[in-house]
């Protein structure tokens, strides 16, 4: 779905998955930094919007996902997974509850494979499921914004900012009201920095969630009664992941930054070494230079100098090996 916000002066399309929104509009730092005092929008109205109502809805979802959310208060924000039954990564959910209404988004063009699962499994529950993303658009405000949030708008609160689930036909009235928007390359490059994986960037077909530091803040290791978490109590109660998100500074003389699956080597191995690991996520950010996220093999020493493709890369502990 196009979003209105691409008629704005200066505005680029965004490509690949984030399709439908800006990329930027017109001077990436700029808005990186507006970001990161706290000012502007980011409108990511391109992602699924899927809502849960019905006296079952916290009890039964808690059944599906990795997160605990039987007693999930109102307003309270979450995020949580659905596993394959090999504990895979299949869907990352970024929930609220309204005291009526489970609002969640997910990554874009994902409700029609996530709807089929959920009403797969309704059997006897008193739920249902509905997709609001033609209707209702993701609105992030950064930590720190003082915007202004309109009445009946479900918001999810977060320590890096406020996701806003409002109306699609007044998407343009609000950023009007509490701009400058901000394009997904500014929101992506804050996300880099703060080490937060992103389902299909971060994650392919075998991807589990030890690796990605999911545990804690998506997986609740406290309860079980879920689709693959017999593979997620294995893994933190006996072994290791066999893969580590890290952080990179890139080199800043290059031109080009390493895109998604670039080989990640040992520096002293050369170009033509053994792959350790692969870029998932880079961008170039308005204070650190260029940065990526990547994952690599878990016995990959922490303090080793790393090549991205031909890009010389430090390395940051993001989950511990």
């Amino acid at each position: 779905m196009k979003s209105p916000l691409l008629s704005l002066p200066g505005a680029v399309p965004a490509e690949g998955r984030d399709e439908g929104v800006a990329a930027h509009y017109g001077d990436l730092f700029r808005e990186q930094r507006a970001l990161a005092d706290g000012s502007g929008l980011v409108d990511l109205s391109h992602r699924a919007v899927v809502t849960v109502t019905g006296d079952d809805r916290l009890a039964w979802l808690h059944l599906l996902l990795t997160q605990h959310v039987s007693d999930l208060a109102p307003n309270q924000a979450t995020e949580a997974l659905i596993l394959t039954a090999n504990g895979h990564i299949e869907h990352a959910l970024y929930l609220v509850d309204d005291g009526t209404t489970v609002w969640m988004h997910a990554e874009p063009e994902s409700q029609g494979v996530l709807i089929a699962y959920l009403e797969s499994m309704k059997f006897f529950y008193r739920v249902e499921v509905a997709d609001r993303t033609e209707d209702i658009a993701v609105v992030h405000l950064p930590a720190g914004s003082i915007a202004e949030v309109p009445d009946g708008v479900a918001v999810r609160e977060t320590p890096h900012g406020r996701d806003l689930f409002l109306p699609r036909a007044d998407l343009e009235a609000y950023a009007a009201a509490h701009g400058p928007a901000a394009g997904i390359l500014a929101y992506e490059a804050l996300r880099i920095e703060a080490h937060r994986p992103r389902l299909g960037f971060e994650t392919d077909h075998r991807t589990i969630p030890h690796e990605l530091g999911w545990i804690g803040t998506a997986v609740h290791l406290q309860k079980g009664c879920y689709r693959g978490q017999e593979t997620v109590a294995r893994v933190h109660n006996l072994g290791k992941p066999p893969r580590r998100l890290v952080f990179l500074h890139l080199d800043g003389s290059e031109v080009h930054l390493p895109g998604h699956g670039t080989p990640v080597r040992l520096a002293a191995d050369g170009v033509e070494g053994r792959q350790l690991g692969f870029i998932t996520t880079s961008a170039r950010h308005h204070e650190l230079g260029p940065i990526a996220l990547a994952l690599v093999k878990r016995n990959v020493a922490v303090d080793a100098e790393l090549i991205a493709g031909d890009t010389a890369a430090a390395q940051e502990t993001v989950v511990e090996p």
